[in-house]
């Protein structure tokens, strides 16, 4: 149990930095088997039990806080083991319980306008007060949608939204496992629906701090030494200008509509680059002020309006993300090719590494707009048809405009991926260049050293057989001086060695003389090569002496 609390603890800054990819096949309610994995053993008391799987909804008058067994009263199938291994238990019961969880409300009534309706806090000794609270109190009947921003949730506030709204565990597991989900739950025709979105999406902030954090900050236990990966989910950090970090953040928005009153719930993350509850609260209460959002709301009820407000702000994000990274990779494009600085390629991959996830990540989002705008109210069913429709075609024009913007993000990255591989192409480049020169200047130096060799080795030929007739000359053997004939004297010395050296040299010098001559001559031939060489110098003579004779006839003819 300690090593998973060690896996899955979401408060530190070690953790965004170790952060794992998602598990995908756990982001929506359509997979049969919540958090199952596929050697993960079936509890047999839950298969055994004849419990009906769709509990009753409560009516939270004389139920005695059933909140307290969420996801099990109201989801049977989610077993404890399940449970763990989607971090919920981990949210309910190893929370903070020093930090009260503070819940900001934003009305939008049926005008249109946007009211902040203030903040509510939950601590651990005002916990059933805070349900009390939740189930008694009445929104003012104007209300068109109330959103609620949840900061530092705690079990408690969880299970008791949970229960409350009826919301499906997956909404909780893919928020805190920062899982892209969009799916749909609780359909009921011309009632309403619950829909849920949860995305990744690219911000700037000021630069973090980290050893190394352009690279992976992976576990040591997993890395073998001096070896390194490069994580996508860690924070880029831009060193130019006055420097900054790309983050991940989280968008994690479940919106009930319904005809008795809708509800939007934004989960927040505790880690320090999320963007924070009262941050987004604020910042949805300034877009109720835009008078092109206003005709909106004014003339449409439909709840999903204020979702595509949330959208807007991941879009908003990326824009200064991807604005701040095209300012960097300008940067880099000057910097990368003084000599000094040729290292930052490692910098330019890690950067592509980084672009490749970013194009999954804005993927997700335009799958999220797609299925918001497939995805209509039923609780509109109930509105004339000519609002309906008006409703209808509005909410795909604005999501189309959203598609838009997402299609000018990609847009963008690829361009910069482009500019990266082309920058990248043009160090590798420089860098085959001054490779070619050094290498030509290794040639030139063993051409050098080659000659001075040839030259000695042509010395070495001429001494050698003057050295071979000394070497003989001066063996102690009786029958080179012993015998009465035999006079080792100087004349008998040169009178061996010269016609030996003399031999030596024409018999190389036949060797080499194919380089000078004729290629194509055989050996015999090339031994006369005195002959041959004084007939090529002869010939070419000739055939210069020809060559200046007739351009002087030639000049003559043209003079006169």
């Amino acid at each position: 149990m300690s090593s998973l609390r060690r896996r899955i603890r979401p408060a530190s800054h070690d953790f965004v930095l170790r952060r794992p990819p998602p598990s995908h096949r756990h982001s929506g309610p359509s997979a049969p088997w919540p958090w199952i994995n596929l050697n993960d053993e079936v509890d047999d008391e839950q298969l055994k039990s004849e419990a009906p799987p769709i509990p009753e909804l409560c009516n939270h008058v004389d139920c005695n806080g059933c909140w307290k067994g969420y996801p099990q009263s109201r989801f049977p199938n989610w077993t404890p083991s399940q449970v763990r291994r989607s971090r919920i238990l981990y949210a309910i019961k190893e929370y903070d319980r020093t930090i009260p969880c503070t819940i900001h409300h934003v009305d939008v009534d049926d005008r249109g306008f946007f009211m902040d309706s203030g903040k509510k806090e939950a601590t651990e000794q005002t916990k059933d007060d805070f349900w009390e609270h939740l189930i008694h109190h009445h929104r003012p009947t104007n209300t068109r949608v109330r959103a609620l921003f949840v900061e530092n949730m705690s079990g408690p506030v969880l299970q008791m939204l949970g229960a409350k709204y009826n919301i499906e565990p997956f909404f909780f597991s893919s928020s805190l496992s920062w899982i892209p989900s969009r799916f749909q739950e609780e359909v009921r025709p011309g009632r309403g629906d619950h829909i849920t979105i949860t995305l990744t999406f690219l911000k700037t902030m000021d630069a973090i701090v980290a050893s190394d954090s352009t690279s992976s900050a992976a576990s040591e236990d997993t890395l073998a030494p001096g070896e390194q990966v490069i994580n996508t989910q860690a924070p880029l950090v831009l060193r130019s200008g006055d420097g900054c970090s790309l983050v991940l953040d989280l968008l994690a928005v479940h919106l009930i509509r319904n005809v008795e009153g809708n509800t939007l719930i934004s989960y927040h993350n505790s880690d320090r680059e999320a963007t924070s509850a009262p941050y987004l609260h604020e910042r949805i209460r300034f877009a109720g002020q835009s008078v092109y959002w206003q005709n909106i709301f004014q003339r449409s009820s439909d709840p999903t309006f204020v979702l595509l407000t949330f959208i807007w702000h991941a879009v908003y994000a990326w824009d200064e993300a991807l604005e701040a990274l095209y300012a960097h990779i300008c940067w880099l494009e000057i910097s990368v090719l003084e000599p000094s600085n040729i290292f930052l390629t490692r910098e330019l991959h890690i950067i592509r590494a980084h672009h490749l996830h970013y194009s999954s990540l804005l993927e997700d989002m335009k799958k999220a707009v797609t299925f918001t705008r497939d995805t209509p109210n039923p609780a509109m069913d109930n509105v004339p048809e000519e609002e309906k429709q008006f409703s209808r075609t509005l909410l795909e024009k604005e999501c189309r405009n959203l598609l838009s913007e997402i299609g000018r993000l990609e847009m963008s990255r690829r361009m910069q991926d482009k500019r990266l591989k082309n920058v990248m192409n043009l160090v590798f480049s420089s860098v085959n260049i001054n490779d070619s020169k050094r290498m030509k200047e290794l040639t030139e130096a063993a051409v050098r050293d080659s000659a001075a060799m040839k030259q000695i080795a042509y010395l070495t030929m001429i001494f050698l057989p003057s050295s071979f007739v000394a070497g003989i000359f001066g063996m102690n053997v009786r029958e080179i001086t012993g015998t009465p004939q035999m006079n080792g004297s100087l004349p008998y010395y040169f009178i061996t060695a010269a016609p030996l050296t003399f031999l030596t040299i024409w018999i190389v010098m036949a060797f080499q003389s194919k380089y000078l001559i004729d290629s194509s001559a055989t050996f015999w031939m090339r031994l006369v090569w005195p002959w041959l060489l004084y007939k090529k110098v002869f010939m070419t003579q000739k055939k210069k002496e020809k060559e200046d004779v007739s351009l002087d006839t030639f000049r003559d003819l043209g003079a006169k």
